[in-house]
């Protein structure tokens, strides 16, 4: 009898693991969505009304304050990495570079749609990550033909940039949803 009690308890806590990372994942969906949308809005209204340089500033200024409301909102830590990065805030630690690679690796065979990575570690805690892919807003600031006034602005906010040469369709790197693990244990 007490078999088939430990049994059924194992079998809810697994169910109750899968619910809660369902959960998760949906909402790291979300708040990547999210935060994508509502940068690509203020980048789109800076370079109509003041140009590429603005757009710049956009980036340095506005993205970190909108992935801090959106950690706040979802108790998770909401943000982007890359690759090569422009802001060092932004570095990647081994795992999502690995991550990042595997990405990069699926949008050179043609991935139908923007690859996403989840996973729940041992310790309860949860990552999301999913790809950006270069668009042609993008290669403005990140391809491999930058206008000299826009080369000069980026060198003024981000002076050990690395994410040029960017081509459309590129890995240009990605959004990152990460979970606590004292988050996991209170659902």
């Amino acid at each position: 009898m007490k078999r088939y009690q430990l049994l059924l308890i194992c079998l809810l806590a697994s169910l109750s693991s899968e619910a809660r990372d369902d959960e998760r994942l949906a909402l790291s969906r979300d708040a990547a969505a999210q935060l994508g949308q509502e940068l690509s809005a203020a980048l789109l209204t800076a370079l109509g009304t003041d140009g590429p340089i603005e757009a710049i500033a956009v980036c340095s200024v506005e993205a970190s304050p909108i992935a801090a409301r959106l950690s706040e909102q979802t108790g998770a830590g909401v943000g982007r990495t890359a690759l090569r990065i422009r802001n060092p805030d932004n570095a990647p630690d081994v795992a999502a570079r690995e991550v990042m690679e595997a990405f990069a690796r699926d949008l050179a065979a043609d991935a139908t749609a923007p690859p996403e990575h989840f996973e729940t570690r041992p310790d309860g805690s949860a990552r999301y990550m999913s790809a950006i892919v270069a668009q042609p807003l993008c290669v403005a600031c990140h391809g491999s033909e930058i206008a000299p006034e826009v080369a000069t602005a980026i060198a003024g906010h981000y002076p050990s940039d690395q994410a040029t040469g960017f081509a459309v369709g590129d890995l240009r790197g990605a959004f990152i949803v990460e979970w606590p693990a004292s988050e996991a244990q209170g659902q």
